[in-house]
């Protein structure tokens, strides 16, 4: 299958993870959640995303990828049309944390995809598949927006349930099995160990804590982004254009890819570290700067995401390097859910935005930290400086 349309998959999968972010406050007010708690409805779903991660995306590394996506995308229009149609608090929760779990099939087709290109292009093809994930993510908030104003937000999760069965026919269709790393074939209990095991690895270990402040950061930006919005009084379909105006953020995947291609991936985290920190300080002022800082932000997470990946991938074990690190983006996405909604009902958004700040320096301090590493790492022997 084409990386184009990967990424469309990547792109509507991931989507599903971030529709509720402009519905909040009309989720909430529907079933009686009050406003202070609907960063819930996030954390729960990123908490099924990280599940996912650990115990179905390293199945990509055991069984035939495509296969195994095909299945993931009609779970995932299943729990898709529960959620759609929940009717009290309980029930939605259940179905958006179902949802997070299955919508873990986005870093299966990233691996696939990096399983079926070739080597000198692989960071080109994750590149093109984190584009379709990034446009996704920022797209969903205006498509949820704009049919909840046309038809409410339950038609939000049904439009996706259908989308995800039209998917799951095109794997039927359209796509070809992914070679598998070499060498025996693990058990799935050996999977989840040697994914654990990861963590003893220092270059998965550095990108992992980055991942993990670049997506609290990025998490706490667009979760509360619809509180200061909504106290504006726009409408939900213009709270979700702002994440056309994120969109932008996409256009530094495809050369993030490249240049961890030709061996810049260093030079990339730290440039890309310091943007993220930086962004907020726009951010935190009028609503022309929150646009602009929305922007600088997803590039920098951009950049730093896909360059992140071409760093620990490897064929022998893609699935379970890209599964143990997306569980880091799902925790500081679930940190950076439930503690700004929270943060902002007591301290405004100017608190907000020093939060999202403190993590983007995190980001940056991991870095530097692993930029000098792999300094010392590459001097010759006897050398002091």
């Amino acid at each position: 299958m084409q990386p184009k349309l990967l990424a469309v998959a990547a792109g509507v999968a991931v989507a599903t993870v971030y529709f509720a972010q402009p519905l909040l406050v009309t989720i909430g007010a529907d079933l009686g959640i009050a406003a202070g708690t609907v960063g819930l409805f996030v954390t729960v779903t990123q908490a099924g995303y990280g599940l996912g991660l650990f115990f179905l995306v390293p199945l990509g590394d055991l069984l035939d990828r495509r296969r195994l996506i095909q299945l993931q995308f009609l779970l995932l229009a299943a729990a898709l049309l529960a959620t759609g149609l929940a009717q009290n608090a309980a029930m939605l929760l259940l179905g958006l944390a179902t949802v997070g779990t299955l919508a873990v099939v986005t870093q299966s087709l990233v691996a696939y995809g990096a399983a079926l290109a070739d080597p000198a292009r692989r960071g080109r093809t994750v590149g093109t598949v984190t584009t379709g994930i990034v446009l996704g993510i920022l797209l969903a908030r205006t498509t949820s927006g704009i049919l909840t104003d046309l038809l409410g937000w339950r038609a939000v999760y049904l439009a996706a349930c259908a989308t995800c069965l039209a998917i799951a026919l095109l794997f039927t269709r359209r796509s070809a099995p992914a070679p598998l790393g070499a060498g025996p074939v693990p058990t799935y209990g050996q999977l989840l160990r040697s994914t654990v095991r990861l963590w003893r690895e220092p270059v998965f270990r550095e990108t992992a804590v980055r991942a993990f402040f670049v997506f609290a950061s990025f998490s706490t930006l667009w979760t509360s982004i619809a509180l200061p919005l909504t106290e504006r009084r726009l409408s939900h379909t213009e709270i979700g254009a702002f994440g056309l105006i994120g969109a932008a953020g996409a256009l530094a995947a495809g050369p993030a890819g490249r240049l961890a291609d030709r061996g810049q991936g260093r030079i990339v985290v730290i440039g890309a570290s310091m943007l993220l920190a930086t962004s907020w300080l726009v951010t935190a002022h009028s609503l022309a700067g929150l646009a602009i800082g929305a922007v600088l932000l997803d590039l920098a997470v951009q950049a730093i995401h896909v360059t992140n990946q071409s760093l620990i991938y490897r064929p022998d074990a893609g699935s379970r390097l890209i599964g143990g690190y997306m569980v880091f983006y799902s925790l500081g996405s679930a940190v950076g859910a439930i503690a700004p909604t929270a943060l902002y009902e007591r301290a405004g958004w100017t608190a907000v935005c020093v939060l999202g700040a403190a993590f983007g320096a995190g980001s940056l301090l991991s870095s530097v930290r692993g930029a000098r590493r792999t300094s010392r790492a590459s001097r010759p022997c006897g050398s002091s400086r």
